[in-house]
């Protein structure tokens, strides 16, 4: 009953944050607030809020991408109705403190969102004991069908929503439309699979993520956009400095790389991302985004991290 299906985490994110916030905004609230590293789905949300004429707010993270006690503190106050923080960044791979935030957010009585889009079935959460209002999922990030995802609505304490999509009251009146049955059954086994094997899958990808590493640290300049110690092992953003991006990316066609998000990879501005985290435009302009999944080996690690090293050198100045 917590649970309100949707077509992924894009659909979940805005129906979090303008449905909680049109829901809960008055006189006195009527700021929103998120960081300036989330994903474009939240980011482009709180946009439209604020053309709308709500208040809005962007935290900055430090270098290594973190937020701070202290940043949170000082932007969150009686006028906050919402703050929305994703809890493993899909560039960088930096994991945000949410049991920590969530107690802030409770003292000021803000409503708490997170996007668990990139953690959910790899790293333990427990909604029981966050103080986590509202919670995004998709099902493809977990080998589950492309199309659905859900959102977590809590009921203790219990979190309204205005609908964002109108037309015959489903899902308690949250959310309407009919709900392809299908896909949330191949949802919710896909998340039970990833729950069964979450401990071995990390352990997997921290041996992944050790192998890549050993491999390529030797570039010249080369550095782990977001550092060590607060980032999943299978999310890898590394810039080398002095390379031709463009070029590296065109010799590497048959492997799955990316210069940004695999959902702005598209796009040509520059990482908005490493930008928040003061990383330089040169190094910006020469980073590459490696995940590693579940059925990657180390000899494709191996093979990968050996064909990059090689159209780097090729292709530095």
């Amino acid at each position: 009953r917590e649970i309100i299906f949707t077509s992924g985490a894009t659909e979940s994110d805005n129906l979090a944050i303008k449905g909680a916030v049109k829901h809960y905004a008055n006189g006195k609230r009527r700021r929103v607030v998120t960081v300036k590293t989330e994903h474009k789905a939240v980011l482009d949300s709180v946009l439209a809020l604020e053309r709308e004429g709500f208040e809005v707010t962007f935290l900055d993270v430090d270098q290594d991408g973190r937020l701070s006690v202290e940043e949170i503190e000082k932007n969150l106050g009686d006028d906050v109705v919402l703050l929305s923080v994703m809890h493993v960044n899909n560039e960088t791979g930096v994991v945000q403190d949410i049991k920590m935030i969530g107690n802030i957010c409770r003292r000021y009585g803000v409503i708490f969102h997170v996007d668990a889009a990139q953690s959910a079935g790899k790293l333990p959460i427990n909604l029981k004991t966050l103080d986590v209002d509202l919670m995004s999922f998709s099902a493809h990030k977990l080998y589950g069908p492309k199309g659905v995802g859900a959102l977590y609505v809590s009921r203790n304490p219990r979190i309204n929503l205005q609908e964002q999509i109108s037309g015959g009251g489903h899902e308690r009146g949250m959310r309407s439309g009919t709900i392809p049955t299908h896909q949330v059954v191949g949802m919710g086994m896909s998340f039970e699979l990833a729950g069964e094997r979450m401990s071995r899958d990390y352990e997997k990808f921290q041996v992944l993520a050790s192998l890549f590493w050993e491999e390529v640290r030797h570039l010249k300049g080369a550095v782990r956009n977001g550092g060590f110690t607060n980032t999943c092992p299978w999310i890898f953003n590394i810039s080398v400095p002095n390379v031709d991006a463009e070029a590296v990316m065109m010799s590497l066609k048959t492997l799955a790389i990316s210069s940004g998000s695999a959902c702005n990879s598209h796009k040509e501005s520059s990482s908005h991302v490493l930008r928040a985290m003061n990383v330089s435009d040169a190094l910006i302009e020469s980073s590459f985004r490696f995940s590693f999944g579940r059925f990657t080996t180390e000899s494709d690690v191996a093979e990968a991290a050996e064909r990059f090293v090689s159209v780097i050198k090729e292709w530095s100045y």
